[in-house]
C-alpha cells in the first residue's frame, strides 16, 4: 500500500544556538531542512502541530513541506527525531528533502493479518522476528507499510521469511531475503523427570520391604 504525502507548514526561524532553549520553553521546535543540491534551512514549528504529522507520518512517509511567506514546496522525510529523555518532549527535528524522482531507502513497518492455523493445531506460539524491513522506492511510492497474511501458516514449523513478502514491482526490498519475519515456536512440553535421589529413596524402600532368607 502506498501512502499519499503529508504536509506541514515551517516558520523560518531567526534564534539559533543556545538561544533555541527559549523556542521550546513556548512551545516551538526548532527544525533543521538539508538535502543534496538544497540550501540548508533553520526552521521552526509549534509542538503540537510537528508532533501531529510525525505521528501520522513516521519516517518513512514523505511530508511535503512548505514555509511560511514563500512560494513552492519540497519533498522531504523525518529522518532525526529528538526527544527530551527526562521531560519526554520533542526538542528537534531533522528533515531530508528528497527529490521526487530519485530512489530513498526507508524502514517500512509489517503489520500481522490474519490467523495461523498451523500455530493453532500444533499449540505453537507465532513469533514475529522482525519488526520492519529496509526497502528502496521512489518517494511517493513508498509503502506506508506491508502486511503479513498469516493464515498461509498452515504447518506447525512455519516460516515466513523477508523474501515471501509482497511489495509492488516499483519497491527494491533491501533487507535479506532469508531473513526470517514470522515463524512458528512449537510449544514447550513439561515432561517430569525423577531425580537420582528420589530414585535412590524409592530403591532403600524397596529394599527395606523385602523379607531376608
Amino acid at each position: 500500500m502506498t501512502t499519499e504525502a503529508v504536509t506541514l507548514e515551517l516558520d523560518p526561524r531567526k534564534i539559533m544556538g543556545k538561544k533555541v532553549k527559549r523556542l521550546r520553553l513556548e512551545g516551538i521546535i526548532p527544525v533543521h531542512l538539508y538535502g543534496q543540491g538544497v540550501e540548508s534551512r533553520s526552521l521552526q514549528c509549534s509542538a503540537p502541530k510537528l508532533i501531529k504529522v510525525l505521528s501520522r507520518a513516521g519516517g518513512n512517509t514523505p511530508i511535503t513541506i512548505t514555509i511560511s511567506g514563500e512560494s513552492g514546496s519540497q519533498l522531504a522525510f523525518a529522518r532525526e527525531i529528538q526527544w527530551d529523555p527526562i521531560r519526554d518532549s520533542l526538542t528537534h527535528v531533522d528533515f531530508l528533502v528528497a527529490e521526487a524522482t530519485r530512489l530513498v531507502s526507508a524502514q517500512v513497518p509489517i503489520v500481522l493479518i490474519g490467523e495461523s492455523s498451523g500455530a493453532r493445531a500444533s499449540g505453537g506460539t507465532v513469533m514475529q522476528q522482525l519488526r520492519t524491513v529496509d526497502v528502496e522506492a521512489l518517494p511517493l511510492e513508498m509503502p506506508a507499510q506491508v502486511e503479513v497474511d498469516l493464515t498461509v501458516l498452515t504447518e506447525a514449523a512455519g516460516v515466513i521469511r523477508a523474501g515471501d513478502l509482497a511489495f509492488a514491482a516499483n519497491v527494491n526490498l533491501l533487507t535479506d531475503p532469508d531473513e526470517v519475519v514470522v515463524r512458528i515456536e512449537a510449544a514447550r512440553v513439561e515432561v517430569d523427570v525423577v531425580s537420582e535421589e528420589a530414585e535412590v529413596e524409592e530403591a532403600d524402600e524397596a529394599g527395606s520391604e523385602e523379607t531376608p532368607t
